[in-house]
């Protein structure tokens, strides 16, 4: 967070597009490590029957923040340009991330893998409100079961391998047509002849439907299991994309419509997007869960990289291929879920 921070600020000063472009990539690696290490510290510290929904909630503020920063730009750009968005935006996660560096504790399994820092996690422990007998010692089982069999070729041995390419399919195009939206969409909207302060009224509603749509499929998932909701999701994001062609962008006013749209869509790709992380935490086995999980999230920023560079030239032609290339990108998400073999059942399948 402090990288990402500091690279945001740095952003606002830049001068010429060498600057801008590397500050824009150190602010790209802050901003990747952020969404792993954030689900994973939720997951370790919540208690077992309460992981999912600390996770969910964990990924949730992503869209959460990205709403809420999409009202503040509306509200800054207009009058103060770019560069006083950039300074508040550098600004509010070096402060959060020097609040954290005070409050947060140092992860257990870290600790249990120091035996000169028992004593620390004997404490937070204890603070968790375990009981902890004096002089004890600790092992971190997912370590021993995970040495010597986390490798990449675990991933596409022969039991794992359909669901491996489903994944990444799902993730590379999925984070695709996400990024399209987080990096082009108000400047669609501003091309099209919308004013700064709708056009990021546009991405606020994307954001706040996706915190709408985490919440709605997070009980779709867990009731009817992952593989309807999630492929439906994705389909119904690739149709919402369509729908849109068919209103007209008005520079003059009138647009409520597709605000809504745009938000609309954001519910269902946002869905089908943070739920595919759970998806990976199920299909694979705690000895190689962190490598396949990390891998999809790696190849899906592959998806979201490829974005930053076409997304120009899609503008360029028109918004209706803006909107169409939404759509393939949650199609072929689509299709790569259906692919996956192991979804896991929902409470009425299980009975």
């Amino acid at each position: 967070m402090l990288l990402f921070g500091a690279a945001t600020i740095a952003t606002a000063f830049s001068q010429g597009f060498t600057s801008l472009a590397i500050f824009r990539f150190l602010t790209g690696v802050g901003a990747g490590g952020a969404l792993p290490n954030a689900s994973t510290l939720a997951a370790e510290f919540a208690p077992l029957r309460w992981r999912p929904v600390a996770v969910t909630f964990a990924i949730v503020c992503v869209p959460l923040g990205g709403m809420l920063g999409g009202g503040v730009a509306a509200a800054i750009l207009p009058s103060y340009g770019w560069r006083v968005m950039y300074l508040l935006g550098g600004a509010t996660p070096m402060l959060l991330a020097f609040g954290l560096l005070m409050a947060l504790p140092e992860s257990p399994r870290f600790l249990a893998r120091h035996p000169r820092r028992w004593d620390e996690l004997a404490g937070l422990l204890k603070k968790m409100g375990h009981t902890v007998p004096s002089g004890a010692g600790f092992e971190d089982k997912l370590e021993r079961l995970a040495s010597g069999k986390s490798s990449l070729k675990a991933l596409v041995a022969r039991e794992y391998l359909r669901d491996t390419l489903g994944l990444w399919i799902a993730f590379f195009a999925c984070l695709n047509g996400i990024y399209l939206v987080f990096g082009w969409l108000p400047a669609m909207l501003t091309a099209q002849g919308l004013d700064v302060a709708a056009s990021s009224t546009g991405l606020a509603a994307y954001n706040f439907g996706g915190v709408i749509g985490v919440v709605i499929w997070s009980v779709l998932v867990s009731t009817l299991g992952s593989r309807g909701p999630m492929v439906a999701g994705a389909l119904a994001g690739a149709a919402s994309a369509l729908a849109l062609i068919s209103l007209h962008i008005q520079p003059a006013g009138g647009h409520t419509l597709l605000i809504a749209g745009i938000g609309l869509h954001g519910l269902f790709a946002n869905a089908v997007q943070t739920t595919m992380y759970a998806l990976a935490a199920h299909i694979y086995p705690a000895e190689v869960r962190a490598t396949g999980t990390a891998t999809a999230a790696a190849i899906g920023r592959t998806g979201a990289i490829l974005s930053s560079f076409t997304g120009a030239a899609i503008i360029q032609a028109g918004s209706g291929a803006y909107l169409s290339v939404l759509a393939l990108s949650l199609a072929v998400g689509a299709i790569g879920l259906a692919v996956v073999k192991n979804h896991f059942r929902g409470t009425k399948a299980r009975g």
